[in-house]
């Protein structure tokens, strides 16, 4: 068995950073079913802008809203406004061609990108 990538948000915008919030990242639902990836899942988040990774794991926030907020301790590393990928990891046993897209300065959406 290998680790492999299966899912990936790439050039989301962060939304909110919630140092408040007990923990995790909020992520519209419509990004969320384009690429198969489930509330509670565990993600690693990598910032573009500052160069930051951290795990966390993934909550639904509101649909259509293009959401992407940073919460808890995870909002000290990574702020409002920056670049991030958001990747989804899985044990297989062969090859597996992951599902990912690229997104618009407002998480909307644009395409998937070839893997």
């Amino acid at each position: 068995m290998r680790q492999l990538m299966r899912a990936k948000i790439h050039k989301a915008t962060v939304t909110e950073a919630n140092i408040d919030y007990v923990g995790s990242i909020t992520i519209d639902p419509d990004l969320l079913d384009k690429i198969d990836l489930w509330e509670y899942e565990k993600v690693l988040v990598v910032s573009n802008t500052s160069g930051a990774r951290l795990e966390t794991y993934v909550i639904k926030g509101e649909r259509g809203s293009g959401e992407i907020c940073m919460n808890g301790a995870a909002a000290h590393l990574i702020k409002e406004g920056e670049e991030i990928i958001i990747i989804a990891f899985g044990m297989f046993e062969k090859p597996v061609k992951p599902k990912a897209i690229l997104v618009d300065g407002h998480n909307k959406f644009v395409e998937y990108i070839p893997q």
